[in-house]
């Protein structure tokens, strides 16, 4: 008899159980750390994950994947997507609705009003956040600022002066992957602290032609090319994390990145304050760039698979992925109101300059980052930006002028 009744429960919790398939790109040492745990918690509910990672491009090369199975009609369970793109998913029909588990677990709450928005379709969330990464970060190797008797730079004055010692006392000074969204994403630093918070929502959130083009532009894009005498030659290429490991050794001084770059230092065991330090952008001290992952759920026809999709979606959002997640990837959580002692000081650091600059009107979304502008604008300021970066004979007024343009690509 006890033998029918545990036959009987196996094969109901067999058939409460669905194989979820997670499209995601966190395929570096802290990144992949994560998506193991989440993994975990996934399998502990009962489901098993079936892991499709894509690496490289920044998620370009799994936003092609993607494309490709949604277009044969087999998209995976969840995908690991966002910004704008999820309204266009929306657009097509193809996305679960997941407002039952975020009215339930009251998300409305728990996120902050710039985020939450964004993980909407027509008012219904349809996508499950699970960070805040701040874009406007410079890393700096401890040793190298010390052997040049050097402060952490606050102004861009002081960034060049750094740069100098650094590379008399022959330390590459900056850091960077030949890559375009890595150009982008310096670039928009450098925009950020050289024209503000305002500035920067008038040319990237608006799209303003007269900002793009006009004076601001043109010392932003100025400042972005007086960088590249700093940054070493073999950097065609090169990932990002790689760009980050030459920080870590001591082989370069500095790398403009998000918070994504702190996982590889926690990986490597390096201590904030000690081994590096971690330091707004020159001049964007005020202001925050904010870039979230996020994962949406498609509408598969294998039967079972919602029950697995809407678990994934409400562990996304629990505190105990929320935390161990966060301390692997190097973010913050986005779930509010959690407890950060675990956290380091550039996590603490950043949960405090983002609940300042909300307040102040200072966070602003990361264009370079798939957070604002449609994939097609973006993929135009990657190749203004990308042209100007290794393009010396391009005036910087003409690479302004191909930004105004480049934001009427449809």
């Amino acid at each position: 008899m006890s033998l029918a009744i545990g036959a009987a429960l196996l094969a109901a919790s067999a058939a409460n159980a669905a194989q979820v398939e997670v499209l995601h790109y966190w395929t570096s040492g802290g990144e992949a750390k994560s998506a193991q745990v989440l993994k975990q918690m996934l399998e502990q509910k009962g489901h098993t994950w079936v892991d499709f990672a894509v690496a490289g491009g920044a998620g370009a090369n799994a936003m092609t994947a993607l494309k490709t199975r949604v277009i044969s009609g087999n998209p995976p369970a969840a995908a690991q997507i966002k910004g704008p793109a999820i309204q266009e998913w929306g657009d097509e029909g193809v996305l679960l609705s997941i407002d039952d588990v975020a009215k339930r677990e009251n998300w409305d709450k728990l996120l902050p009003p710039e985020i939450a928005s964004i993980m909407k379709y027509k008012g219904e969330y349809v996508g499950a956040p699970v960070n805040v990464h701040r874009v406007n970060w410079l890393w700096i190797n401890a040793d190298a600022l010390k052997k040049v008797n050097a402060q952490p730079p606050s102004t861009w004055d002081d960034f060049f002066k750094v740069a100098d010692a650094l590379q008399k006392a022959g330390i590459t000074p900056v850091a960077i992957g030949g890559q375009s969204w890595q150009q982008a994403e310096m670039f928009e630093t450098v925009a950020l602290g050289v024209g503000g918070a305002e500035f920067y929502r008038k040319a990237f959130v608006q799209l303003d032609q007269a900002t793009l083009k006009g004076p601001t532009m043109v010392k932003a894009l100025e400042t972005f090319r007086k960088i590249k005498p700093y940054t070493d030659k073999g950097q065609t290429g090169r990932d990002w994390n790689m760009a980050t490991g030459m920080v870590i050794s001591g082989k370069a001084g500095m790398q403009f990145m998000g918070d994504w770059a702190k996982g590889e230092f926690s990986v490597a065991n390096k201590v904030p304050g000690k081994d590096y330090l971690c330091v707004p952008g020159p001049g964007s001290r005020n202001a925050y760039t904010f870039n979230v992952d996020s994962f949406v759920f498609f509408k598969v026809k294998t039967p079972g698979v919602e029950k697995g999709q809407k678990d994934l979606a409400s562990l996304l959002l629990s505190p105990q992925f929320q935390e161990v997640f966060n301390l692997n990837k190097g973010s913050i959580p986005v779930r509010q109101g959690m407890d950060l002692s675990k956290f380091d000081a550039c996590a603490q650091k950043s949960e405090a300059d983002f609940k300042s600059a909300g307040a102040k009107g200072t966070l602003v979304p990361s264009w370079a980052h798939d957070m604002i502008d449609k994939p097609s604008v973006e993929g135009a300021f990657y190749d203004v930006i990308g042209k100007f970066w290794n393009d010396d004979s391009e005036t910087a007024q003409e690479a302004a002028n191909k930004l105004a343009v480049a934001a009427k690509t449809d």
